[in-house]
């Protein structure tokens, strides 16, 4: 299968048999691809004695720390190929990963975004009110982790409003005016997790009456640490968005800026999907093998799409929880999972947290 056939197809079409066919091919070529075009991969990588005629699944694949990007450029291009520097969030003092984007790269990770977020919203381009300031967006060349999701996800919009002032507090008069305007038919709202539980339902829960914004899909990622240390669950987040805004449609997404493109966004049972453009796998925390369903372990990620960089096969600093394979209820076919955490010894790193920096 070509790249344009690939990037066009339903993004949820293959099972996990279909996928695994797919990927074995693919990702031992792009093993290969890296070791020779970036030195320090081909290092480590033989340093792990990888034999790729010994690769008989996914697991076979060799893996990089997601912490390696914070300590060494990694990319697999010449530096006159660079088109554009995708940065982690990091609070004050920490260092960030910095992921190394040719043209076709950047491009084929945003048309995976695409696919996939217009199979959870539509293919309408819809108002978006963005829980976060416009001063995000201040530089074009280097970006966050929250202003890349910012500009990634306004492909979707055809009318964008920042719903808070430079001072994080709402912006009534914005708002107001947004849904007005807007507020009748469906739009988007979007966020990182923590922004929307602290500036907008945490600020407004004492404004009469509360905000309509019953026709509003949220798409809200990153930022559970600050959530969950404050005792709220996800049944809890999504029942408080339902009762103080009458939001029906929530929908979460887990993605990293290490494999931008390749996000995993939470079906209307609550559970993430990995699409045909990327793959998980659960590693038991003690020994590295593969954990089965139902037991939590550390999730490595997978995607054909880091062509520009050795991110195709990265481990994480999360914990998840594989769910089942090819039978969610919502018909999607491939792996749905959780992520419950991040692991206890990780360096404490995220998107939406990096505010008060």
């Amino acid at each position: 299968m070509d790249y344009d056939t690939w990037l066009s197809a339903d993004p949820f079409i293959w099972t996990q048999a279909e996928k695994e066919q797919h990927f074995l091919l693919w990702l031992k070529e792009l093993t290969a691809y890296h070791c020779q075009h970036c030195p320090p991969y081909g290092r480590a990588v033989h340093l792990l004695e990888y034999d790729d005629t010994n690769v008989q699944s996914l697991a076979d694949i060799p893996m990089l720390p997601v912490s390696l990007f914070k300590l060494a450029e990694l990319k697999s291009i010449a530096a006159n190929d660079i088109f554009k520097v995708l940065t982690s969030s990091g609070t004050s003092g920490q260092a960030v990963s910095k992921i190394i984007l040719d043209a076709a790269t950047a491009q084929h990770q945003q048309l995976a975004l695409s696919a996939i977020v217009r199979n959870f919203i539509g293919p309408a381009r819809l108002p978006m009110l963005i829980v976060d300031t416009p001063s995000i967006l201040h530089d074009r060349e280097t970006f966050t982790a929250r202003g890349a999701a910012i500009l990634g996800f306004s492909m979707f919009a055809r009318h964008r409003v920042y719903a808070l002032t430079e001072q994080l507090t709402p912006s009534m008069a914005a708002i107001s005016d947004f849904l007005q305007r807007y507020g009748g038919k469906p739009f988007i709202i979007l966020g990182f997790t923590f922004m929307i539980w602290k500036y907008l339902c945490l600020a407004l829960e004492h404004t009469t009456p509360h905000l309509d914004l019953s026709q509003g899909i949220v798409l809200h990622g990153g930022g559970w640490k600050k959530v969950q240390e404050l005792a709220v669950s996800a049944q809890e987040y999504s029942a408080r968005l339902r009762q103080q805004f009458g939001i029906t449609r929530i929908h979460n997404y887990y993605g990293m800026a290490e494999q931008t493109g390749s996000i995993y966004v939470a079906c209307e049972y609550g559970h993430l999907h990995a699409s045909i453009f990327s793959d998980i796998l659960i590693r038991d925390s003690r020994n590295f093998t593969i954990c089965p369903p139902g037991k939590q372990g550390i999730i490595q990620v997978l995607s054909p799409l880091a062509a520009s960089y050795p991110g195709h096969s990265l481990l994480t600093e999360d914990v998840g929880t594989l769910l089942g394979v090819d039978d969610c209820p919502c018909g999607r076919k491939g792996k749905y999972f959780s992520v419950d955490g991040r692991i206890p010894a990780a360096e404490i790193r995220g998107c939406s947290d990096t505010h008060e920096a």
